[in-house]
């Protein structure tokens, strides 16, 4: 099992930059890949960004493409979030997650980022 500790959600106003981490703690040596997602009220959880944990390969969504950094500190077996130029459509619980190229299978419980306009 692993297990996800997301930290560093907020409110800020658009244009502001925010970073969130995401702790990992428990078989982390069985994780290839982490990303995150984010899910917005009424609308279904979306991808934002994924790294491979050895390589530090990386992909992003076309909406935070440019304005967002993921990456990772594989000492202290952390994700981050490097939110940048932040919009109002940002706003949303951000999840991280851990598992392999094929399924997430380990999530953290969310932090709230909200944007306002």
């Amino acid at each position: 099992q692993v297990q996800l500790v997301e930290s560093g959600g907020g409110l800020v106003q658009a244009g502001g930059s925010l970073r969130l981490s995401c702790a990992a703690s428990g078989r982390t040596f069985t994780v290839e890949t982490m990303g995150w997602f984010r899910q917005a009220p009424g609308k279904e959880r979306e991808f934002v960004a994924r790294i491979r944990w050895i390589t530090g390969g990386t992909y992003y969504a076309d909406s935070v493409k440019g304005r967002f950094i993921i990456s990772r500190d594989s000492v202290k077996d952390t994700l981050y979030l490097q939110m940048n130029s932040l919009k109002p459509e940002d706003t949303a619980v951000y999840y991280c997650a851990a598992g392999n190229i094929l399924r997430y299978d380990y999530w953290g419980q969310g932090t709230q980022v909200t944007v306002s306009s």
